[in-house]
Protein backbone atom coordinates (compact mmCIF):
# COMPACT_ATOMS: atom_id res chain seq x y z
CA UNK A 1 0.00 0.00 0.00
CA UNK A 2 1.30 3.41 -0.94
CA UNK A 3 2.59 5.29 2.14
CA UNK A 4 1.29 8.66 0.90
CA UNK A 5 -2.30 7.36 0.70
CA UNK A 6 -2.05 5.97 4.23
CA UNK A 7 -0.82 9.32 5.49
CA UNK A 8 -3.71 11.10 3.79
CA UNK A 9 -6.23 8.65 5.25
CA UNK A 10 -4.79 9.12 8.75
CA UNK A 11 -5.06 12.91 8.36
CA UNK A 12 -8.67 12.67 7.22
CA UNK A 13 -9.70 10.28 10.02
CA UNK A 14 -7.93 12.40 12.63
CA UNK A 15 -10.19 15.33 11.70
CA UNK A 16 -13.39 13.28 11.39
CA UNK A 17 -13.41 9.58 12.27
CA UNK A 18 -17.10 9.30 11.33
CA UNK A 19 -16.32 9.34 7.62
CA UNK A 20 -16.88 6.05 5.84
CA UNK A 21 -14.29 4.34 3.66
CA UNK A 22 -16.49 5.23 0.69
CA UNK A 23 -16.47 8.95 1.58
CA UNK A 24 -12.70 8.90 2.07
CA UNK A 25 -12.25 7.12 -1.26
CA UNK A 26 -14.22 9.87 -3.03
CA UNK A 27 -12.11 12.54 -1.31
CA UNK A 28 -8.89 10.85 -2.46
CA UNK A 29 -10.08 9.71 -5.86
CA UNK A 30 -9.45 6.05 -4.93
CA UNK A 31 -11.47 2.84 -4.88
CA UNK A 32 -13.41 2.07 -1.68
CA UNK A 33 -11.76 -1.37 -1.38
CA UNK A 34 -8.31 0.26 -1.51
CA UNK A 35 -9.23 2.64 1.33
CA UNK A 36 -10.77 -0.19 3.39
CA UNK A 37 -7.59 -2.24 2.97
CA UNK A 38 -5.41 0.73 3.94
CA UNK A 39 -7.49 1.35 7.09
CA UNK A 40 -7.19 -2.32 8.11
CA UNK A 41 -3.40 -2.16 7.59
CA UNK A 42 -3.17 1.06 9.62
CA UNK A 43 -5.11 -0.57 12.47
CA UNK A 44 -2.97 -3.73 12.32
CA UNK A 45 0.24 -1.64 12.37
CA UNK A 46 -0.94 0.23 15.48
CA UNK A 47 -1.06 3.57 13.66
CA UNK A 48 -4.83 3.91 14.01
CA UNK A 49 -5.26 3.05 17.68
CA UNK A 50 -8.92 3.91 18.23
CA UNK A 51 -11.80 6.13 17.18
CA UNK A 52 -13.01 8.71 19.68
CA UNK A 53 -15.46 11.55 19.91
CA UNK A 54 -14.12 14.80 21.35
CA UNK A 55 -16.57 15.67 24.14
CA UNK A 56 -16.83 18.96 25.99
CA UNK A 57 -17.52 17.38 29.39
CA UNK A 58 -18.08 20.79 30.97
CA UNK A 59 -21.37 20.96 29.06
CA UNK A 60 -22.38 17.40 29.94
CA UNK A 61 -21.27 16.85 33.53
CA UNK A 62 -20.35 19.75 35.82
CA UNK A 63 -19.21 17.34 38.54
CA UNK A 64 -16.23 15.97 36.59
CA UNK A 65 -12.79 17.40 37.39
CA UNK A 66 -9.67 17.14 35.22
CA UNK A 67 -6.13 17.60 36.49
CA UNK A 68 -2.63 17.62 35.07
CA UNK A 69 0.00 16.09 37.32
CA UNK A 70 3.73 16.53 36.94
CA UNK A 71 5.82 13.67 38.27
CA UNK A 72 9.53 13.65 39.05
CA UNK A 73 10.84 10.09 39.25
CA UNK A 74 14.01 8.12 39.86
CA UNK A 75 14.06 5.34 37.26
CA UNK A 76 15.61 2.03 38.32
CA UNK A 77 17.58 -0.07 35.83
CA UNK A 78 17.63 0.06 32.04
CA UNK A 79 13.85 -0.05 31.54
CA UNK A 80 13.04 2.30 34.42
CA UNK A 81 10.80 4.87 32.73
CA UNK A 82 8.81 2.20 30.88
CA UNK A 83 8.35 0.19 34.07
CA UNK A 84 7.06 3.22 35.96
CA UNK A 85 4.79 4.21 33.06
CA UNK A 86 3.26 0.71 33.04
CA UNK A 87 2.40 1.08 36.72
CA UNK A 88 0.82 4.50 36.20
CA UNK A 89 -1.26 3.89 33.06
CA UNK A 90 -2.96 0.86 34.64
CA UNK A 91 -5.12 3.15 36.78
CA UNK A 92 -8.53 3.89 35.21
CA UNK A 93 -8.34 7.55 36.30
CA UNK A 94 -5.31 8.08 34.04
CA UNK A 95 -6.48 9.33 30.65
CA UNK A 96 -3.13 10.47 29.26
CA UNK A 97 0.48 9.79 30.19
CA UNK A 98 3.55 11.34 28.57
CA UNK A 99 7.27 10.98 29.24
CA UNK A 100 8.61 14.55 29.08
CA UNK A 101 11.87 16.41 28.79
CA UNK A 102 12.54 19.32 31.11
CA UNK A 103 11.87 19.98 34.77
CA UNK A 104 9.74 16.87 35.36
CA UNK A 105 9.64 13.36 33.90
CA UNK A 106 5.98 12.46 33.38
CA UNK A 107 2.84 14.44 32.66
CA UNK A 108 -0.34 12.65 33.71
CA UNK A 109 -3.88 13.74 32.87
CA UNK A 110 -6.53 12.32 35.17
CA UNK A 111 -10.28 12.72 35.49
CA UNK A 112 -12.22 12.31 38.72
CA UNK A 113 -15.51 13.07 40.40
CA UNK A 114 -14.09 15.86 42.55
CA UNK A 115 -10.91 17.64 43.59
CA UNK A 116 -10.85 15.44 46.67
CA UNK A 117 -11.19 12.32 44.50
CA UNK A 118 -8.15 13.32 42.45
CA UNK A 119 -6.19 14.37 45.55
CA UNK A 120 -6.80 10.95 47.11
CA UNK A 121 -5.72 9.26 43.87
CA UNK A 122 -2.46 11.22 43.87
CA UNK A 123 -1.69 10.65 47.57
CA UNK A 124 -2.76 7.00 47.77
CA UNK A 125 -1.73 5.71 44.35
CA UNK A 126 0.86 7.87 42.63
CA UNK A 127 2.80 9.12 45.66
CA UNK A 128 3.02 5.56 46.98
CA UNK A 129 5.07 4.41 43.95
CA UNK A 130 8.62 4.11 45.27
CA UNK A 131 10.31 5.72 42.24
CA UNK A 132 8.18 8.89 42.37
CA UNK A 133 10.09 11.71 44.07
CA UNK A 134 7.48 14.46 43.85
CA UNK A 135 4.16 15.43 42.34
CA UNK A 136 2.61 18.77 41.35
CA UNK A 137 -1.11 18.79 40.60
CA UNK A 138 -2.88 21.43 38.51
CA UNK A 139 -6.67 21.42 38.22
CA UNK A 140 -8.19 22.63 34.96
CA UNK A 141 -10.62 25.50 35.35
CA UNK A 142 -11.77 26.10 31.78
CA UNK A 143 -10.93 24.25 28.58
CA UNK A 144 -10.83 26.64 25.65
CA UNK A 145 -9.33 24.40 22.98
CA UNK A 146 -8.63 20.68 22.85
CA UNK A 147 -7.08 18.61 20.07
CA UNK A 148 -7.31 21.58 17.71
CA UNK A 149 -11.01 22.19 18.38
CA UNK A 150 -12.31 25.44 19.90
CA UNK A 151 -14.58 24.45 22.79
CA UNK A 152 -15.98 27.91 23.41
CA UNK A 153 -18.41 29.73 21.22
CA UNK A 154 -18.08 33.47 20.96
CA UNK A 155 -21.25 35.24 21.93
CA UNK A 156 -22.83 37.07 19.02
CA UNK A 157 -23.06 40.80 19.49
CA UNK A 158 -26.78 41.52 19.13
CA UNK A 159 -26.35 45.24 18.74
CA UNK A 160 -27.14 46.87 15.41
CA UNK A 161 -24.39 48.66 13.55
CA UNK A 162 -25.27 52.27 12.89
CA UNK A 163 -23.12 54.38 10.59
CA UNK A 164 -23.47 58.07 10.02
Amino acid sequence: MEQDIKKQIVGILEKDCRLSAEEIAVMLGKETKEVELAIKELEKEGILCGYHALVNWDKVDDDTVTALIELKVTPQGGDGFNKIAEQIYQYPQVETLYLMSGAYDFLVMVRGKSIKDISLFVSENLASIEEIQSTATYFTLTKYKEQGVNLTRKKQDGRMVITL
